[in-house]
């Protein structure tokens, strides 16, 4: 059975960032505005008012100081409060593939490849812009690959699961190399009008080129030692958004079309399986635990990561150990744990083990073990 390393990575930043200020500002105002417009309904009891937010209660619940986003001018306009994303005709590129082909590039110049070298396509992201054709397979005509491409969904799981896909496809011999490419272009999926989730997320996408280790000639190698995945139905985090919600004319405009959760119980419940997960991927290759040098860990909530570390190490992890990129990302859903991966991988020494895992909506966990070459 052919050995699989990660050979490139690959970052896609938009150019248009939000603060913690900026976008209190145009929550605060759309708050004012609906309290007024609804102030004789709200002295009645009919309905609920409004409460502001802050930048305090922003970063104490979550970590997040700034998000990317495609387009900026859409979400801060009170009157709109969505991004301002235009449709494109069937003939350009869509925004997704735009995005993809980025990372993608990146991640193919850093493994030292081509499209010629590559197989296959996973675009493993939360929310596709479209059902159909699959995204992978619009970006693997735009990179010009001869081969296969499918999407796949496992909400902020979607990369790791999409590594486990291309993992087994590799070992099978079915592909030499495979791209995993994750766009998440989560403000468009977001409710920018719920003070509790309207700060959570951010735009991006990351790339990851796996291939067979006697094929790979990249100085960036990190060497696949496991691989778990685990999933658990919740509807404690939900999007009832897709194509059968024009069959349900009461439905439509509904705030559950879009992102929502109950962060309490998320917490409670994920914090527990990722620790579990990590601690089991780790065991099950035999690697001691204090030869893990870092944990790539989903980006969502600071306060999450800080609790997980805690539970796996039995001690706080250090920065190090542990890198944060939320803080100027936010949540970037599936592409979130990979961009910490991207950023924080040179400083390691060859030898040194690392733990990807990501955690979100299904409940899904998916974690990776790698050494580095």
């Amino acid at each position: 059975m052919n050995k699989v390393v990660i050979s490139g990575t690959g970052l896609y930043t938009p150019s248009e960032s939000i603060s913690n200020e900026e976008l209190i500002v145009c929550f605060n105002a759309y708050v004012q505005k609906f309290n007024q417009e609804n102030a004789a309904a709200i002295a009645a009891g009919e309905v609920t008012a409004l409460e502001e937010s802050s930048v305090a209660f922003i970063e104490k619940a979550s970590g997040i100081k700034s998000r990317y986003v495609i387009n900026k001018d859409g979400i801060l306009d009170v009157n709109r409060m969505v991004p301002s994303i235009p449709e494109r005709s069937d003939d350009e590129p869509s925004v997704m593939c735009e995005i993809a082909m980025a990372a993608c590039q990146q991640a193919l110049e850093r493994a030292g490849r081509t499209a010629a070298d590559v197989d296959a396509v996973i675009c493993a992201a939360s929310n596709m812009q479209r059902a159909y054709p699959a995204m992978a397979v619009e970006i693997q005509n735009a990179l010009g690959i001869d081969g296969y491409g499918f999407d796949m969904n496992v909400a902020c799981s979607s990369a790791t699961f999409g590594i486990q896909a291309a993992v087994s496809a590799i070992q099978s011999g079915q592909a030499r190399a495979v791209l995993v490419v994750s766009p998440e272009i989560t403000s468009g999926h977001l409710n920018w009008r719920d003070r509790d989730s309207h700060f959570i997320f951010g735009d991006g996408c990351t790339a990851i080129l796996l291939e067979r280790a006697d094929l790979a000639t990249s100085k960036h190698q990190f060497e696949i030692l496991g691989l778990k995945l685990k999933t658990q139905f919740s509807n404690n985090i939900r999007n009832n958004f897709g194509f059968l919600n024009r069959a349900d004319e009461s439905g439509i405009g509904k705030a559950d079309k879009l992102f929502r959760q109950q962060g309490r119980k998320v917490f409670k419940d994920v914090c527990p399986m990722a620790a579990a997960t990590i601690t089991s991927t780790i065991e099950s290759t035999g690697v001691p635990l204090q030869d893990v040098k870092r944990f790539w860990l989903h980006q969502a909530n600071l306060n999450m990561n800080l609790l997980i570390s805690r539970m796996i190490l039995g001690r706080d992890a250090t920065p190090e150990e542990s890198p944060t990129i939320l803080d100027t990302y936010a949540n970037t859903s599936s592409a979130g744990s990979i961009i910490a991966f991207h950023k924080y991988q040179d400083d390691l020494t060859t030898g040194s083990v690392g733990v990807i895992c990501s955690f979100g909506a299904g409940y899904s966990i998916g974690c990776v073990l790698v050494k580095k070459l």
